[in-house]
């Protein structure tokens, strides 16, 4: 099946955002798209200040749209972190799901807030103004099981694990890493244990420890923001290779998931079956 990633130019104007979004939604359902996916923040600028300001309820305003455009296209849309949501007099960043029908089929509240210190370069805390999720969040589609994250998930194996575990074949995760952390650590957290120097991303290793598909779906760059997003949207299959791309600018990518690659490769190196599950384990306590 196809999959394509939104790699979105993010106003200070969320009606503008939102309409955009749903233009490239559209555009990527006709060019034969079934799982479309938009980037965290795609409805407002990425920061703590921005947060109360832009936040709503579920459902609400950009809820709405994505529920419709998702019916419209018939397609399984993956609302980036579609918007901070207020609940319960708490803001959480929340990335919805929406089915071929409009029906929300998860919400997902980033379970690792975004709280670094690197001197020099970077200081930011989301836990100033954010609340963290508290559960998983995985769906089904016809193709297959989806497991969700939300940026700074991605740093954290055992989530990747617990969705691998429960039959997930593909990990999507919105973010918006930084000029910091993004030309250091966005890729090698994807693919999975480095073959070569400083060459794999963690989205790599994500991929090649689960064997499964990995998607990270970042802001388009702009240079002019309080806070830069590296961009650079990616696609890594369970062997570990880069098999879609974008630069920094504002850009759809494609590509098809390929579940019978998946499959071959689980069987030629079976690491699934061989855990040693007598001896170690990660399990869902919620």
């Amino acid at each position: 099946f196809r999959l394509a990633l939104i790699q979105l130019h993010v106003s200070a104007v969320k009606s503008d955002n939102i309409q955009r979004a749903c233009g490239l939604v559209r555009e990527a359902s006709a060019k034969g798209a079934k799982v479309v996916a938009l980037p965290e923040c795609f409805n407002s600028p990425y920061g703590t200040q921005y947060f109360k300001e832009y936040a709503e309820k579920i459902p609400g305003e950009s809820t709405q749209k994505l529920s419709e455009v998702a019916k419209e296209c018939s397609i399984y849309l993956v609302g980036g972190r579609s918007i901070p949501e207020e609940d319960g007099g708490k803001l959480y960043n929340t990335c919805t799901v929406f089915g071929p029908d409009g029906a929300m089929l998860a919400k997902h509240r980033k379970i690792h807030l975004f709280d670094i210190d690197i001197p020099g370069k970077i200081q930011f805390k989301e836990s100033e103004t954010l609340s963290p999720g508290n559960s998983f969040s995985m769906f089904d589609t016809p193709y297959c099981k989806v497991g969700l994250g939300i940026c700074y998930d991605i740093r954290f194996a055992e989530l990747a694990q617990i969705y691998g575990q429960n039959g997930c074949q593909l990990l999507i995760y919105p973010g918006a890493f930084n000029l910091t952390t993004g030309p250091a650590h966005w890729e090698l957290l994807q693919r999975g244990r480095p073959t070569h120097f400083l060459a794999l991303s963690f989205c790599e290793y994500r991929a090649v420890d689960n064997q499964v598909y990995v998607a990270t779906i970042s802001p388009a760059r702009d240079e002019k923001a309080s806070y830069v997003a590296w961009g650079h949207s990616t696609v890594v299959n369970p062997w570990g290779e880069v098999i879609a791309k974008a630069g920094a600018e504002e850009t759809v990518i494609y590509t098809d998931i390929d579940l019978k690659k998946l499959a071959e490769i689980r069987q030629q190196i079976p690491i699934l079956s061989q855990k040693r599950c007598d001896l170690y384990g990660i399990e869902m306590k919620k």
